[in-house]
């Protein structure tokens, strides 16, 4: 059963929102909504959202903090004024958006007779015993026993025939991520998929997935982010004084990317 969803947090009439002030910087700077949206990467969904004050399409609180941080920085705003303002908006406004209702396990209408659920348990016990004795036995099959082989005493023994092993794959390498200070950082694939978008705070670290199909990084701060191969430091993915993106971040591309800049 679907449940009404809750509306976000509406604009107060006589109070300057977030919203209301990112879209003046933004007008004020000349850009158009599509203009912030290649710069940030955001949908247009999402930003008119923000300018709106109306949160109810955003997945939590997280995404709209780093989405006005990354409006901020597309309109030379002070991000961390605005995430701190936003911040005390949303503590008060923010209504949670649940979407069905909540299982309830104890009730009748949804659990099964306890005769059914027993005879599905001894029918499944039945079924592993007739599979172990297919296979591990001839009881079903008719199967006669093999004959015995006697070894013949005088033939002698083949030379074993040794097979070389391959040497090991050396391991691709554990790549860490480790903020330094708070930061908004995105982590997306080769197809473009997010794998990880978040402010970041001091201290927290995030493990680049090993089977992460050629894994980049978005961020505004690049100084901010301490990155370890295996535990091994590796050069600043920037200085800070510019955001980048694209940038790769598997063990593979961190350690060619050192190699180029040794």
């Amino acid at each position: 059963m679907m449940v009404d969803e809750a509306a976000g947090p509406l604009a107060t009439p006589g109070r300057e929102h977030v919203g209301d002030r990112l879209r003046a910087a933004r007008e004020a700077a000349g850009l158009s909504l599509a203009d912030i949206g290649q710069r940030t990467r955001i949908p247009l969904r999402h930003l008119e959202a923000i300018e709106n004050s109306t949160y109810a399409s955003l997945p939590s609180i997280t995404y709209a903090m780093g989405f006005v941080r990354a409006y901020a920085r597309a309109v030379g705003a002070d991000e961390v004024a605005l995430a701190t303002d936003l911040r005390g908006e949303l503590a008060t406004t923010w209504a949670p958006k649940p979407r069905h209702e909540p299982y309830d396990p104890a009730e009748p209408a949804r659990l099964p007779p306890r005769g059914l659920a027993l005879a599905g348990v001894l029918v499944a016990v039945l079924i592993v015993v007739g599979i172990g004795l297919w296979y591990g036995t001839s009881i079903f099959r008719g199967e006669e026993a093999a004959p015995v082989v006697v070894a013949d005493t005088a033939a002698p023994a083949p030379a074993a025939v040794t097979t070389p092993v391959p040497p090991p794959t050396p391991a691709a390498g554990r790549v860490r991520l480790t903020a330094t200070d708070e930061v908004w950082v995105r982590i997306y694939d080769a197809a473009n998929d997010t794998l990880l978008m978040k402010t970041m705070q001091k201290g927290e670290t995030y493990d680049v997935p090993a089977d992460a199909n050629g894994p980049q990084i978005n961020i505004g701060r690049p100084d901010k982010l301490a990155v370890t191969i295996d535990g091994q430091a590796v050069p600043p993915l920037g200085s800070g004084e510019r955001p980048i993106k694209d940038i790769g971040i598997s063990a593979a591309a961190l350690r060619a990317r050192g190699a180029a800049g040794a």
